[in-house]
Order: structure tokens, then sequence, then C-alpha cells
């Protein structure tokens, strides 16, 4: 039984710490030039 809570605490924590980095890692909206949406395809030569 504690084998089972301490594998759920650790899968809590790495689930936060990835939450955590790709909060950080993301720009906040409206920050920086904004990515213009492919509309078209390329013109092939």
């Amino acid at each position: 039984m504690r084998a089972l809570a301490a594998a759920a605490a650790g899968l809590a924590a790495a689930v936060a710490l990835v939450l955590a980095l790709t909060a950080l890692g993301r720009p906040a909206p409206g920050d920086g030039p904004p990515r213009p949406l492919l509309s078209s395809p390329p013109a092939h030569p």
C-alpha cells in the first residue's frame, strides 16, 4: 500500500512539473508578433 501511495505521489509530481514547464515555456497571448495562419498552400515551382 505504501508503494502505491509513493507511485501516485511521484506521478502527481511529474504531471505538475510538466504542466509548470509548459506554462513557463508558452509565450503569453499577445506577446510578440502573431504567427500568420497558412491559408493557402505554397506555390510549387
